[in-house]
């Protein structure tokens, strides 16, 4: 390689030059050269610094900052002039999220009324429905300690018998059968849904350890709680449907402008 295009100097104003060459070339006449900035510019350029910083910038900073503003600025445009936004797989997907954003931001402006509020609960009330809860108390017997633990705890179903130790809990109160699932396993907590509320000994049933006798002394039936019960998280679940449905629904009308030519392996398989 010639020696002269080993300075980074002259490398950097050759590659200069270039840009500026192809930006001529390229250039998009819609796009302005003027860069004029507001009060309000400079105000939201000062307030993103303080938000940042917890303090005022100074005045060296602040033309530091704005100057930041207008190479930035200047950059962006110089890259659209050049068509380096074009193809651009990240690009793309950075536009897309904007226009996606602004369309969700703009239906969220104005907050659901009462009205609109009970009736998206009203639509999605099994969403919020309290599963079922139970109480119970076990006694345990380990399947590694007897030599037939079911025997042992069937025959403890009319004694006092205490049972093994046990790593876990001995009651529990409250819990879903989801929970109980993570502590017991799907057969002790299909066969626990099974019983009645009763304060005599009930079983034996298998757990991931062993067997059980069980009391269950309250089952807390599913159910659906009130709107004011819970009205902040429906509230917060409706802002979120209105955004995703502002989203498709404008999605859908854009595309309704475009025609869409889909390859013939698509169009066969339909």
């Amino acid at each position: 390689m010639i020696s002269w295009l080993k300075d980074p100097v002259t490398s950097f104003v050759i590659a200069g030059t270039a840009i500026f060459l192809l930006s001529g070339m390229f250039s998009n006449s819609e796009i302005s050269r003027v860069i004029e900035l507001s009060d309000a510019d400079v105000e939201r350029l000062s307030g993103n610094w303080r938000m940042q910083r917890r303090r005022e910038p100074s005045n060296e900073e602040m033309r530091d900052i704005v100057e930041r503003y207008v190479q930035d600025e200047v950059y962006f445009r110089e890259s659209q002039r050049l068509g380096l936004d074009v193809n651009d797989a990240i690009i793309r997907r950075r536009l897309v999220q904007k226009l996606t954003f602004l369309t969700e931001d703009i239906a969220s402006i104005q907050p659901l009324d009462e009205a609109a509020l009970q009736e998206f609960f009203e639509q999605n009330s099994e969403e919020y429905r309290v599963p079922e809860r139970l109480s119970f108390t076990h006694r345990y017997f380990s399947t590694a300690r007897r030599k037939n633990a079911e025997a042992d705890a069937r025959a403890a179903l009319d004694s006092d018998i205490k049972g093994d130790p046990f790593m876990l809990q001995n009651s529990y109160t409250d819990r879903t059968l989801s929970q109980i699932r993570g502590f017991l396993g799907d057969e002790f907590a299909e066969a626990l849904d099974a019983l009645e509320s009763d304060e005599a000994w009930q079983g034996p049933i298998k757990s991931a350890y062993g067997w059980h006798t069980v009391k269950v002394h309250k089952v807390t039936d599913s159910f659906i709680p009130e709107l004011a019960a819970i009205a902040d998280r429906v509230a917060a679940d409706a802002a979120v449907a209105v955004r995703s449905n502002a989203s498709e629904t404008y999605y859908q009308e854009l595309k309704g402008r475009y025609e869409i030519i889909y390859p013939d392996s698509m169009t066969a398989a339909k």
